[in-house]
C-alpha cells in the first residue's frame, strides 16, 4: 500500500468550529495513522500566480494508504467532528496525491 496525501487549502469561517476541529482531528487523524506533515498559513508575500484565488490557510496530511484515509472519512466515532471542519471554513479544496519518487510517471501519461 502507498501513502496518499491529503492537500486541503481553506479560509476559515468567523466561527470558532475550526478551532474546535483543530483540537480533536489530532488525535482522530492519528487513530487511522495519518499525520500532518506541513501547515500554514498564506504569506504576505509576492501572490502566486493561478486559476483560483489563494487560501488562508494550508494542511498536508500523510495517509499510510487510501484505505485509511476513507477509514478516517467514514468513521462513525467522528461523524460530528467532520461538520466542524465544513461549518468552520469556507473555499475548501481538498485533493489526495499519491507519492512518486519522480515525476516520469506523470510526464509519460502527458
Amino acid at each position: 500500500m502507498a501513502p496518499v496525501y491529503a492537500l486541503n487549502l481553506f479560509d476559515l469561517a468567523d466561527n470558532d468550529d475550526y478551532r474546535a476541529y483543530s483540537r480533536r482531528s489530532v488525535d482522530a487523524v492519528g487513530k487511522h495513522g495519518g499525520r500532518v506533515v506541513a501547515l500554514g498559513r498564506l504569506t504576505d508575500g509576492p501572490v502566486s500566480v493561478g486559476y483560483t484565488e489563494p487560501r488562508q490557510v494550508m494542511v498536508l496530511v500523510e495517509w499510510p494508504s487510501d484505505e485509511a484515509f476513507r477509514a478516517f472519512l467514514d468513521d462513525p466515532e467522528h461523524s460530528d467532528l467532520h461538520p466542524l471542519r465544513e461549518n468552520g471554513t469556507e473555499r475548501y479544496l481538498w485533493w489526495a496525491y499519491e507519492r512518486l519518487e519522480d515525476l516520469r510517471p506523470v510526464l509519460r501519461r502527458s
